[in-house]
């Protein structure tokens, strides 16, 4: 049997030889989110819930798991991933299904693995998603076996899947396919009107294929990686709105699903998006963009993206849907590694050196401080982070007297300007510098505004990516624990089905995949919760071994009383902090999930 904190998929939880479970008593959720969890037992055969009903007969040789006082729920969706390289790993995904997620989308933010070269393919990802290129370039030369989106969709289905996946079609990779990664992302040359139609029709090769639809990026502090074109934009960036809009009509006029990184430093860049999603006179296109948070930064943001869906969805027949979080947003840093260092050009600068004692001269030059500071301190410059220095704490530096403190601590101590000592420790200590700060969605009273806004869509994990700053993997717990402790308060936030429903089913049936609901008949993917267990634990974070990648240590959340049970295709996947036999290196758990053939033309 694995332990609850082995990287290891394989344990040694019993099963039976049929496949037949019964889930005995416990409060049942159909995620529809219509209807209130109801006692009942949940009998799941061949790979589908054959019935739910009250005191259902074991049938012979099942596997009976005791549900009573736990919430029966369908597993859990993960709508925003960057999985794309560590699925070629560790296809179990096992950080994501020991949390209830049954269901992960791959090919966010205009990148995927869909088309293009090896070398094209780990540029593009693996700056801006915080994953070592040394890693991911070597395995994506053994690996890929596929040329087009649709070789990419059979590549997966030949995976030992542990969750399901389902894909976008990234924008930046089709791109950079088409015109060459070098024009792709050089700013005086536009796409061809026989690149557009190419891109276009590989679109629709994808649209063919299954692909829910088409991801895109407008944020130009996404770069890319390597010696050839390192510290551009990706491809995506440098598409004309032309370009954007000549794809997204493909995607409108068979209903997929246009995704969106908007440019938080074009004043109009998120208007223009959300008025691209308008049904007037035309049909609406289905529009998801990251996303809505209470932002230290620039406070009352997440307000003005509520009431701008609000007008778009209620007076001009949009569906434009902010992704967001249900739980304060934090970052754990490495020195500079962080993509919102990025948003300065200075930032750029020093991390586009890629030597540790180049990086340390260059923040040490006088010229170079100078202009880190005066955009550091531009008061009209859009910024996610707030460069407060007042808030971030050292958690790690080889100074031991350093940690637990602010740099505006050290800064007063040594009777220096805070950015000065922020600069000094960088140069001095470089990525052995950690340190800890939240970005937003620490007030509770605005975090509940964000979760229970209608247009909002549950997710923005960014699972698989970020691995040194981020830990996202649980957030559906973080929005049941936000639930239950309103509850605590005498206060809703919002039903417990409403809640269930913002994880499963309203997710899935936004994308058009056939997940996210417990009904008879269909593939039984089922997490099992204990309600006890949301507390405090859940925000924990610890550190362990990224599998496939020597000397990497990713950040986790490891509260594993917390979802005790999960099915996925009919199959015990994780049971009672450890994983079935066979998890990750057979298949027959998740599979690629196609769009359904209702969502397209």
């Amino acid at each position: 049997m694995a332990a609850p904190g082995d990287t290891n998929a394989s344990g040694g939880v019993g099963i039976s030889e049929d496949q037949t479970i019964l889930i005995r008593g416990g409060t049942v959720f159909d995620g529809s989110g219509q209807r209130p969890g109801i006692q009942a037992d949940v009998l799941v055969r061949d790979g589908v819930v054959a019935q739910v009903g009250l005191d259902l007969p074991a049938p012979d040789g099942a596997t009976v798991i005791d549900a009573a006082g736990k919430w029966v729920t369908p597993g859990f969706i993960d709508l925003h991933t960057h999985y794309d390289a560590e699925i070629e790993i560790a296809p179990a995904l096992t950080e994501s299904v020991r949390h209830g997620v049954t269901t992960v989308l791959v090919g966010s933010c205009g990148l995927s693995f869909a088309m293009g070269t090896p070398e094209d393919l780990a540029d593009q990802f693996c700056r801006v998603e915080g994953v070592p290129r040394e890693a991911v370039l070597p395995l994506l030369e053994k690996v890929k076996d596929w040329e087009d989106p649709a070789g990419y969709l059979r590549h997966l289905d030949g995976l030992p899947l542990g969750p399901n996946v389902t894909a976008m079609f990234g924008h930046s990779a089709v791109r950079a396919a088409v015109m060459g990664l070098g024009r792709s992302v050089d700013s005086s040359a536009k796409a061809t009107d026989r690149e557009l139609d190419q891109m276009r029709g590989h679109l629709d090769d994808a649209l063919d294929a299954g692909y829910l639809g088409m991801s895109f990026n407008t944020l130009p502090w996404d770069k890319l990686d390597g010696d050839r074109y390192r510290s551009q934009a990706t491809p995506s960036v440098y598409a004309t709105w032309k370009e954007y809009r000549h794809l997204a009509a493909r995607l409108r006029e068979r209903d997929r699903v246009f995704q969106m990184v908007p440019d938080l430093q074009g004043r109009w860049n998120i208007p223009v998006i959300a008025w691209m999603s308008t049904g007037v006179r035309r049909k609406r296109l289905r529009t998801m963009v990251i996303s809505m948070i209470d932002s230290r930064a620039m406070r009352g943001t997440h307000k003005f993206a509520g009431k701008m869906a609000d007008l778009v969805n209620d007076r001009f027949n949009a569906d434009f849907r902010w992704q967001a979080l249900p739980q304060p947003f934090e970052l754990w840093v490495d020195g500079l590694e962080v993509p919102v260092m990025e948003e300065m050009g200075a930032g750029t600068a020093a991390l586009h050196e890629t030597d540790p004692e180049r990086r340390k001269a260059l923040l040490r030059d006088p010229a170079f401080r100078e202009k880190f500071r005066k955009q550091w301190s531009n008061p009209l410059a859009p910024k996610a982070w707030h460069r407060d220095l007042r808030e971030p704490r050292i958690i790690d530096c080889p100074d031991k007297s350093l940690v637990s403190r602010t740099f505006d601590d050290v800064a007063r101590e040594r009777g220096i300007d805070p950015l000065d000592c922020f600069l000094d420790l960088q140069a001095e200590f470089g990525d052995d510098l950690r340190w800890y700060t939240v970005v937003g969605n620490e007030r509770r009273e605005s975090l509940e505004y964000v979760v229970t806004h209608p247009s909002v869509l549950m997710g923005f994990s960014d699972a698989g990516a970020h691995l040194r700053n981020m830990a996202y993997y649980d957030f559906p717990l973080h929005l049941l624990k936000l639930v239950l402790a309103a509850e605590g308060e005498g206060r809703q936030v919002m039903t417990r089905e409403r809640a269930v429903h913002r994880l499963t089913g309203e997710i899935a049936d936004f994308l058009g995949i056939d997940a996210g609901h417990l009904e008879v008949g269909r593939r039984a993917d089922v997490a099992i919760v204990d309600p006890g267990t949301l507390d405090s634990r859940l925000d924990e974070m610890t550190e362990d071994d990224m599998v496939g990648m020597p000397g990497l240590r990713r950040l986790v959340r490891r509260h594993d009383e917390c979802v005790t049970t999960v099915v996925i295709g009919g199959r015990l996947a994780w049971h009672d902090g450890a994983y079935a036999e066979g998890f990750g290196d057979q298949k027959g758990y998740g599979q690629v999930l196609r769009a359904r053939s209702g969502a397209a033309a």
